[in-house]
């Protein structure tokens, strides 16, 4: 067998003819990166201006194909190569050559061959490898390949170091090899051609970094987008409703947001608000928020029935929900008179502070969330009745579930949601202000910190 570990012989001794050469060091740093040197002060001089020249092209060249033609080109040339290849391995399609050349800077034509089990050999070790041939029956235990190709000297090492088998996406080598029987490699030829081999690896590293950048940035701008439609697409209150003063609030955990909420005027004189929360962050959830809030708007605006437009949303958007996704809500519909029907599927309890008791109640789901079911029968909830100086609060999970600055396993919780709504709306706030100064408690309780959407919005009844 060819296949083993290469002892140090003595000076005088022969080259074997397949040797793993683990102690060349796979990237050209530390003390063993000298070991291509050979005391010749002109021929150390242009290696080493080979070597600086490489690093030059890797730190400054942003176009991949030129640069690692020009490796291989360089690789061949110092090594006194015939061939020089680099050799991607691809999960799916095995061994791909993704740069061939020949001497003289001129492409590899034809069917490109070579020693595939010296390449699987490197691969499976990540040790370089150079093989000396001097018979047939060397170059067929060697490969099929090889003794096609009568070869008679070939050099393969690894992208990647031995003891960093993560360092690169792509696993690979660098491959040269040679017809020439006088043509036999030393160790330091296959020092420099490590050396060589690091910076094609840190030439690809950078351009799936570049990649990794740019679609970075490529997303950023996409969510940005999504986010500014969001925003303009979000509903401005009206300012002249007969007897009630509206004000609405958002503030997403991520670009987008699952949270919605509309304000919607019916057919016959009432007007609707709805709340909306779409489980998850980013593009998904906000993709249903939007047909979500877009069907509701729609399906209040001609319908008096609360109850029909959410049965006919959830028959619509289950089916094209993914697993896990779901949609929390609650619709109230009101009246001039401040009579309101309620609908509470799954969404996190409104409140409603009552001016004259100065108490605060609660409006419980009653329904499940849209997702689960497709056919629910969703029914209209419990009725009420707004009195001049009430105030509805409708809200999402974001702002009870906010975490406390100081301990964050202590949330914000219903309790104090309740006992700031009784402190500041009990100062006759307008619904504006009423907003501001719930969201201002929830945010110094967090210290401005948001895991979640946040939502809120507020039906203050005016009497007037």
């Amino acid at each position: 067998m060819f296949f083993r570990r290469k002892k140090e012989p003595p000076k005088t001794a022969e080259p074997r003819p397949f040797e793993t050469s683990g102690s060349v060091p796979a990237t050209p740093s530390g003390d063993a990166s000298t070991a291509f040197l050979t005391g010749n002060d002109g021929l150390d001089r242009r290696t080493i201006e080979i070597l600086l020249r490489g690093i030059a092209q890797v730190s400054e060249s942003r176009d991949l194909e030129p640069l690692l033609v020009d490796i291989v080109d360089t690789s061949v040339e110092v090594t006194g190569a015939e061939r020089g290849l680099l050799i991607l391995h691809d999960e799916k399609t095995g061994l791909v050559v993704r740069v061939a050349r020949a001497r003289g800077k001129k492409p590899v034509d034809g069917t490109i061959k070579f020693s595939t089990t010296i390449v699987r050999r490197v691969l499976a070790d990540l040790e370089p490898v150079r093989a000396q041939v001097s018979s047939d029956s060397e170059a067929l235990e060697l490969g099929a390949s090889v003794y096609d190709l009568k070869l008679r000297a070939v050099m393969c090492v690894p992208l990647v170091a031995s003891d960093d088998p993560q360092g690169v996406a792509e696993r690979g080598v660098l491959y040269v090899d040679s017809k020439a029987a006088t043509r036999e490699y030393q160790q330091k030829d296959l020092a420099l051609f490590a050396a060589l081999s690091q910076y094609i690896r840190i030439a690809l590293q950078n351009a799936r970094l570049h990649i990794v950048s740019v679609e970075k940035v490529r997303l950023e701008q996409s969510l940005e987008i999504a986010a500014q439609i969001q925003r303009d697409l979000m509903t401005q209150e009206p300012r002249d409703v007969p007897g009630y003063d509206v004000h609405g609030w958002y503030r997403p955990a991520e670009g987008t947001t699952g949270d919605f909420y509309d304000f919607v005027k019916m057919r016959g004189g009432n007007h609707a608000v709805f709340v909306g929360d779409v489980s998850g962050h980013g593009i998904g959830p906000a993709l249903i928020m939007a047909e979500a809030k877009s069907a509701l708007r729609q399906g209040l605006k001609f319908l008096d029935d609360p109850a029909e437009v959410v049965r006919s949303v959830c028959e619509d958007l289950t089916p094209r929900m993914d697993d896990g996704l779901f949609l929390t809500l609650f619709v109230a519909v009101f009246s001039p008179s401040g009579s309101v029907r309620t609908l509470n599927a799954g969404h996190t309890p409104p409140l409603l502070w009552r001016a004259r008791s100065k108490t605060v109640e609660s409006i419980p789901g009653h329904a499940p969330a849209l997702g689960f079911v497709e056919d629910f029968p969703y029914e209209d909830g419990p009725k009420h009745l707004l009195e001049p100086g009430d105030a509805l609060v409708l809200l999402t999970d974001g702002l009870v579930e906010a975490r406390s600055i100081d301990d964050p396993n202590v949330l914000y919780g219903d309790d104090r949601m309740q006992a700031s709504l009784a402190r500041h709306a009990g100062k006759g706030l307008e619904a504006s202000a009423l907003v501001e100064a719930l969201v201002g408690d929830v945010l110094l309780f967090a210290g401005g910190k948001k895991e979640d959407d946040m939502t809120l919005f507020v039906v203050r009844r005016t009497g007037l």
